[in-house]
């Protein structure tokens, strides 16, 4: 199992959140993606937001989170928006 903060954007910070929600590895936050996880993360911890999202995104393709394809960040963006309306 790899670390999480090995992975690009994850900090120690998120690492923390991310386990607590189950998610102990890079290759668990893979294999879930970064929806089902910020989903996990959104009903423990309220207060994340769209950033967050964007950060696990990132991390999931090994990229900076402001390096997100705008089509990318437009799909998530709706998704954040579809989460609050339920």
């Amino acid at each position: 199992m790899s670390e999480l903060t090995a992975m690009k954007n994850i900090g120690k910070e998120m690492e923390k959140k991310l386990i607590s929600v189950g998610i102990d590895s890079s290759e668990k936050l893979i294999e879930i993606g970064a929806k089902d996880a910020f989903l996990k993360l959104k009903q423990k911890y309220p207060n994340v937001c769209l950033v967050h999202l964007y950060t696990l995104e990132g991390a999931i393709h090994d990229i900076e989170y402001n390096r997100l394809s705008e089509d990318t960040k437009r799909e998530l963006k709706e998704f954040s928006i579809f989460l609050k309306k339920s």
